[in-house]
């Protein structure tokens, strides 16, 4: 018991650590850098010949990604984006056709897609961006402690990416075991391979 205190009483401290950090970034630097994080993921083979896509509707302090959500509809992708489910206390993976009018204002004050939406099984997907407060290079993600993230990504068949900007990376996460291991990290300067750590660029 007393670890697991110590554990998530780390994780709080790292939490409030790189939110500071990222409160220092201006607007300006906030934007090219996601434009270079856009630009970094564009150029895999694994986002183009993903045809199944997670993607996020990001928050103010996420890197923002927003532009590669048209551009997967426009390239024939299947897009998805969260919708949390209110009764199961779960993210489910539903389907957006039209950036317009198919998303709302949801739980927790983010984006998501209308209840009408078809949902998509995780297995399905082939390849999912995921935000987070913190990130290591050896695929740990810090989340922003409610475990919802975890229990989405312990259910995705395909690629588990996570993004951030690259005051976001840090040297190491305590873990515990609902803690899902991503496969790549993104950020505006970075595509790596994680959880062996591999720099790929």
């Amino acid at each position: 018991m007393t670890n697991e205190r110590s554990i998530s009483e780390q994780k709080a401290a790292l939490r409030r650590q790189v939110r500071d950090e990222l409160k220092r970034l201006p607007p300006n630097q906030r934007l090219a850098a996601s434009s270079r994080a856009c630009s970094q993921l564009r150029q895999e083979r694994i986002w183009r010949e993903a045809r199944s896509v997670l993607l996020y509707a990001p928050l103010p302090d996420e890197l923002d990604i927003g532009p590669l959500l048209q551009e997967a509809l426009e390239a024939g992708k299947t897009l998805a984006l969260p919708q949390f489910d209110a009764e199961r206390q779960v993210y489910l993976a539903c389907r957006v056709l039209d950036l317009t009018d198919d998303l709302r204002q949801g739980r927790f004050g983010i984006t998501e897609p209308k209840g009408r939406c078809a949902e998509i099984p995780l297995k399905e997907l082939d390849f999912v961006l995921a935000p987070g407060v913190a990130f290591a290079l050896n695929g740990r993600r810090l989340g922003r402690g409610k475990g919802f993230y975890d229990r989405l990504l312990a259910s995705v068949g395909g690629i588990k990416c996570g993004t951030g900007f690259d005051e976001q990376i840090v040297d190491d996460i305590p873990a515990e075991p609902h803690d899902v291991c991503l496969d790549y990290i993104l950020t505006p300067t970075r595509w790596c391979r994680a959880c062996q750590g591999a720099v790929l660029k």
